[in-house]
């Protein structure tokens, strides 16, 4: 009986966690949206032709960029900010937003033209306009939901997330039953952006005040290298698409498209889940390096114990599922199962990432980014040769042998193992 209740104990220690309760919350989330998303896919699938696919996949490949530009380090610094800066920090990052976010979207409308002209599709210039309207919403709310994250109350961002999903989901439904094409993927994000500003000003007291520049080179500089790794990140989540969509046709994009979006899409979305969660679970510990060490290896068990089984599963039961789903996309089955693997060592490598932001040295990962992303556009640049399987298979590979050896680094740099046994101590 004691052992028993010496199990029990442990296991609601473990359960009482923190990070833990963050990423129920984020996890129930995502898979309420998972669920809807089942669906989604089953209309969209029915509705919507390898044509629209690609047209949808280059739209959000833009969108992905302009979001990446967003990024100067103004939610990460807010988190890793002592208690007394958080509130001038707070009010000058406000105002920075607008700037950021306001630019993107001008930007964003201006190079819609040469996009248009380099697929050789006028269609696609008004999709890419309207899809940064949203940018205009996001500053209103954007402190707001950096400051929840910072109190760790991830319950709130998980409720407008399952919130959101569920009425985007609604809408993409309609427009693609609707033969709405393109427009069914670029609609839902900005008719739902509303939904944010009544979550997050109603959840957390913060208010802007009167107008400031102060910080904002301290934000900037302490974003800089932030900025040079979601961009890297992201020439490599939308590189495949380009080649693809550029060397074999939009229409062979949708397939690939189609592929990854059902394969990992899922996957995905519980990686940045992770990834939200823990930088704030961290960073609350950067002064004690022995609960610092634990949490990041606990952090690492967990992350096994959720992706690799999900990618494991879901990949091998695609044979299964597809044909009986979306029948017409039979021949996207390869590409769905080499891209759904190539999720496993992902969140490691993010994990590893989070580290190095922790500790102040973003820089390090900035520098392995770069490497990364020469390798991985040669390997894409390779596998092009042979359709957009050869593109699936080379994006395994190169995430299989890079990704882990980089996590193996960083871990062994942050805590060297001459230090554990003091660390354990």
């Amino acid at each position: 009986m004691n052992l028993i209740q010496q199990l029990i104990d442990k296991l609601r220690n473990k359960l009482s966690s923190r990070f833990i309760q963050n990423l129920g919350w984020l996890g129930i989330a995502e898979a309420f949206y998972r669920v809807l998303r089942l669906g989604l896919v089953v209309i969209m699938a029915q509705f919507l032709t390898p044509y629209d696919y690609g047209l949808a996949a280059i739209v959000m490949a833009v969108r992905e960029f302009s979001i990446t530009f967003s990024n100067v380090g103004i939610g990460a610094k807010i988190i890793q900010a002592e208690e007394k800066e958080v509130q001038i920090l707070s009010n000058s990052a406000y105002w920075l937003n607008w700037v950021v976010f306001g630019s993107l979207f001008i930007i964003q409308c201006i190079v819609a033209f040469p996009i248009g002209w380099f697929y050789q599709s006028q269609s696609l210039i008004l999709p890419i306009c309207v899809s940064g309207i949203v940018y205009l919403v996001w500053p209103i709310t954007g402190i707001n939901k950096t400051l929840i994250q910072r109190e760790n109350r991830f319950k709130i961002i998980a409720i407008n997330d399952s919130i959101s999903n569920c009425v985007a989901t609604g809408m993409c439904a309609i427009l693609a039953v609707a033969k709405m094409g393109v427009w069914a993927f670029v609609l839902p994000p900005v008719l739902i952006a509303p939904v944010e500003i009544f979550m997050y000003t109603r959840n957390h007291p913060w208010r802007p005040s009167k107008f400031t520049t102060k910080y904002w080179q301290e934000i900037l500089s302490f974003g800089k290298n932030l900025l040079g790794v979601g961009l890297l990140k992201t020439l490599r989540n939308n590189l495949d698409y380009l080649i693809v969509g550029r060397f074999l046709g939009v229409e062979e994009l949708g397939k690939y498209f189609f592929g990854f979006n059902a394969g990992l899409g899922i996957s995905l979305s519980i990686i940045n889940a992770i990834n939200s969660a823990i930088l704030p679970h961290l960073c609350a510990a950067r002064s004690d390096l022995p609960e610092f060490r634990r949490r990041y290896f606990n952090g690492l068990k967990i992350i096994s114990f959720i992706i690799i089984p999900l990618v494991i599963l879901q990949s091998t039961l695609a044979p299964i599922y597809v044909p009986i789903l979306a029948p017409k996309w039979v021949e996207a089955i390869p590409i769905l199962m080499l891209i759904c693997l190539s999720a496993i060592p992902r969140p490691f490598a993010d994990a590893a990432s989070q580290l190095l932001v922790a500790i102040g040295k973003p820089y390090l990962d900035l520098r392995w980014n770069i490497l990364f992303t020469s390798i991985f556009a040669a390997a894409l640049f390779v596998g092009v040769q042979w359709q957009a399987i050869g593109v699936a298979v080379s994006v395994l590979i190169v995430h299989i042998i890079c990704l882990p050896l980089y996590s193996l680094w960083v871990t062994r740099f942050v805590f060297p193992k001459v230090n554990k046994r003091q660390l354990d101590s």
